[in-house]
């Protein structure tokens, strides 16, 4: 009789009923999970001191490592050992101060059958809410149940409510009363058609995502399956970074300094030193400037719609940050790049699409809102932002709460004050970035903005879209902002219409958002129609979130 050499897997410990146990996710990056481990470790002593007053006992499920000087998980591998050893049937808590990456916690989350809890700090500074949106999307994406919860310092009473009544019944549930179906919003007829002859265009004509190595930071709601874009018409090109590394190479001295040139000529202000360790430097610039005449050729060449450039795995060892390239891309007026041939210039006259962090949810949005704007005569230029945090006006300037919309990467200048002269590129912080690179950093002017979010929910994609306008605060308010965030990246000061701070956590999808202005408050109301009935005609199930300004229901 043959024999089998039967795996034998040690008992599973089994947690009490008053036991909770709690993982933190963290960064890829040894130098970010050091850096942040003290405003994780504060987090979770007020977690725990909240979950004690409520009668539970909160248990980290994995130690500090001494010999890393942090206590995250690091790594996917690392994720998967903890939840091998640990009660399946839990209560669980994953506690998030800091950006995370979600893929280190997904395969056990996955596998988890007890409830599961995605809590994070309210700080700008320590943008644990990004991290947690991030995650939060990417299990809503895989289809798993969740609860989640949000607080300044574990105190206020809607988090204790709400703490207590998850840890004694195992879920906890928001109002979603801003959210309407778009079927039961009335579209003007001549909006849906248009709607209606783009998608079709799409369909027939088809477009290409240039994806510079899919999936980025751990995030997984960030991947669009080919299966629910195809239908649409959008095709994936996957391209490398290493062919963006070489092509790089490959760009002459003075191709780069004519960009350079270019930049100075329209009043873009480098703050520069000599130091290549702390300081953004002439040759980290130059070198920049060969990655965007780099990507414009690779996107010529494969027939690319829009691209997205992973932007920090990877390329961060070999090359500057993509945030000058990026915010380049997407602007209309920019550097003149001519074909390898010398013959033509490419893209000329408009944008190319690009989406930071190839979140592919935002390229698509991206696409959409280039071809709707385009057609209806508004500002083509759009990117995502990072939904970074958010705080009541101190100046007294404005009655509302105002976000802080911020991303280093993929901003264009004609969303700031005074454009490109507007403009002042600082070195990205040596903790991300340790070969440099300049950003595009900018206050964002006053107007009005469409809102907009894709992603996967149940098999399908789905689109919340929605209106805000962009204010404009006093210097000193703008630089508290700056300080209390990342003060070398673009700032945009938001007000969402009919969706307070909390009603937007509970419901968004991601730690990304979509923005474009319009020329009035107006119109701004019919590109956003325009392109909720494009969604639908592309087969996305659509909701309108909030109000018009001013409070004026749909």
């Amino acid at each position: 009789m043959a024999t089998y050499q039967i795996p034998k897997l040690a008992k599973l410990p089994k947690t009490s009923k008053k036991q909770v146990l709690l993982v933190a996710s963290g960064d890829l990056r040894l130098s970010a999970n050091q850096n942040c481990w003290a405003a994780q470790k504060d987090m979770e002593a007020a977690l725990t001191q909240a979950v004690a007053e409520a009668g539970y006992d909160l248990v980290r499920a994995h130690p500090y490592k001494e010999d890393e000087k942090h206590g995250f998980i690091g790594s996917q591998k690392e994720g998967m050992c903890v939840f091998a050893g640990i009660d399946p049937n839990a209560k669980l808590i994953v506690a998030e101060a800091v950006w995370q990456y979600s893929h280190h916690v997904l395969a056990g989350l996955l596998s988890h059958r007890g409830p599961i809890l995605t809590v994070a700090n309210w700080s700008g500074t320590w943008p644990g809410l990004v991290g947690m949106l991030n995650l939060n999307a990417s299990l809503t994406k895989a289809g798993k149940a969740y609860s989640t919860l949000w607080s300044e310092d574990f105190t206020d009473k809607p988090f204790v409510k709400n703490l207590k009544k998850w840890l004694d019944k195992g879920s906890v549930r928001h109002s979603m009363s801003h959210v309407t179906p778009l079927r039961k919003i009335k579209v003007p007829g001549a909006l849906r058609r248009l709607a209606e002859a783009l998608a079709e265009q799409l369909r027939r004509e088809k477009a290409i995502m240039g994806i510079f190595d899919e999936g980025c930071m751990g995030m997984y709601n960030a991947i669009i399956q080919d299966e629910l874009l195809n239908p649409a018409g959008i095709y994936k090109e996957r391209l490398s970074q290493s062919a963006l590394y070489y092509e790089t190479t490959q760009v002459s001295d003075a191709e780069a300094q004519a960009v350079r040139d270019w930049y100075d000529q329209h009043g873009v202000k480098f703050v520069t030193g000599s130091d290549e360790a702390s300081d953004l430097t002439d040759a980290q610039i130059l070198t920049q400037c060969k990655m965007y005449v780099a990507a414009m050729r690779i996107a010529d060449d494969f027939g690319c719609d829009l691209i997205g450039i992973q932007y920090q795995q990877g390329l961060k060892d070999l090359l500057p940050a993509s945030d000058l390239v990026e915010g380049t891309l997407n602007n209309v007026d920019r550097p003149p790049v001519r074909s390898r041939d010398g013959k033509r210039i490419l893209y000329d006259g408009r944008p190319l699409v690009h989406f930071n962090e190839v979140d592919e949810c935002a390229g698509v949005d991206g696409l959409m809102t280039y071809r709707i704007h385009e057609a209806m005569g508004q500002p083509v230029e759009n990117t995502l932002h990072d939904v970074r945090w958010g705080d009541w006006d101190q100046s007294g300037t404005v009655p509302d709460f105002v976000w802080v919309l911020e991303i280093s990467g993929s901003v264009p200048p004609a969303h700031l004050v005074d454009g490109w002269r507007g403009v002042t590129s600082e070195r990205q912080p040596p903790m991300y970035f340790r070969r440099g690179g300049g950003t595009i950093k900018g206050i964002s002017k006053p107007g009005e903005i469409v809102w907009s979010r894709i992603f996967v929910d149940a098999g399908k994609l789905r689109m919340d879209l929605g209106r805000a306008g962009v204010v404009e605060l006093p210097l000193a308010e703008t630089q508290r902002r700056w300080d209390a965030t990342t003060p070398q990246w673009p700032i945009m000061h938001a007000v969402t219409y009919g969706v307070s701070r909390d009603q937007f956590m509970a419901r968004h999808k991601a730690n990304h958002i979509q923005v474009a202005y319009a020329n009035s408050a107006k119109e701004a109301d019919d590109a956003m129609l325009a392109k909720a009935a494009l969604a639908d005609a592309m087969g996305m199930h659509v909701s309108i979130c909030g109000t018009r300004k001013g409070g004026k229901e749909w």
